[in-house]
């Protein structure tokens, strides 16, 4: 009998239905192999499900808030038992995309100019600080949410409408807007897995690009490159996955504009769903589904 395997999925953010699917497919895919697993949410009876399971591992499959920002970190390195995907602090600094972008410039990594907006701040400068730091088109996104979630693309005229969308948000990070090739590339440890070329349909690669089939975003591998390039954009994802001291699978998201790769941000929690781009990549290079989720069980750890 192969090992015991947990799955936490589902959880309260906004990602929920994308993190729900991803369980589902790992859950098919290592009873299909052979594993003995179970499905549960991130509740009141977690712990009980852990005690009584008693996983050899347990696998990570939460997205957005409290799954990959370091909360359900915290609480697995305080059971003891291995779990996917990178730890607290590697977590916590991902989701954070002011962190992850210090991180980023610090290390001469390129990454889209920005500035973090609090809403208790006076708006009659904002329009000034924007000018003078970023530039018109902006991006205005929430600092610690994945899969394009509550993304709005703006120019001078939109942008106070649009900061009404994010009523629930304390603060915002407005972004400066880098027009080009939208690639994504991935890690697993110390593997250089690939990367992927997306063409949406849609005005940007928005959560509906991402998940709906009916966007019909085109997926472009292999990506075309020279082979300089290529090695530019693995060596640049590689070194901000170190950088953050991620473990397991990450996915780099970046946008290509005049021979340079600007960095946007790194996920830590890819979605394995059939439209995911992880597995996408990974099947090019010859690495099916349950050899890819047999590498991330086999990153798992209890080290923060």
């Amino acid at each position: 009998m192969k090992k015991k395997i947990l799955i936490i999925s589902g959880g309260i953010s906004k990602e929920r239905e994308i993190s729900l699917d991803t369980g589902k497919q790992v859950a098919l895919e290592l009873t299909r192999n052979g594993y003995k697993v179970k499905i549960c949410e991130p509740d009141n009876q977690l712990i009980n499900i852990i005690k009584s399971f008693k996983p050899k591992i347990i696998f990570n499959a939460l997205h957005g808030q409290f799954g990959e920002d370091g909360y359900i970190q915290t609480i697995l390195e305080t059971i003891g038992i291995p779990y996917t995907h990178s730890g607290v602090i590697a977590s916590a600094k991902a989701m954070d995309k002011v962190i992850s972008k210090k991180i980023f410039l610090n290390n001469k990594i390129l990454t889209p100019k920005y500035i973090k907006y609090k809403f208790n701040k006076n708006k009659k400068n904002l329009l000034k600080s924007i000018n003078n730091k970023v530039g018109f088109p902006v991006v205005l996104k929430p600092l610690n949410e994945g899969s394009s979630v509550d993304v709005f693309i703006c120019n001078k005229n939109e942008i106070f409408k649009n900061l009404k969308k994010f009523k629930n948000y304390r603060e915002i990070i407005i972004e400066e807007f880098i027009p080009g090739r939208e690639i994504q590339a991935a890690i697993i440890g110390k593997k250089k897995i690939g990367a992927i070329e997306l063409k949406p349909k849609r005005k940007f690669y928005d959560y509906a690009a991402k998940y709906d089939t009916k966007a019909n975003t085109e997926h472009i591998i292999p990506v075309s490159l020279s082979k300089k390039k290529y090695k530019e954009l693995m060596n640049i994802t590689f070194k901000a996955h170190h950088l953050l001291k991620c473990r397991g699978v990450t996915r780099a998201d970046f946008k290509y504009y005049k021979d340079k790769f600007y960095l946007l941000e790194i996920n830590t929690q890819p979605g394995m769903t059939k439209l995911s781009l992880v597995p996408e990549i990974s099947a090019y290079r010859g690495i099916n589904f349950i050899k890819l989720i047999e590498l991330i069980l086999k990153d798992a750890s209890t080290n923060k």
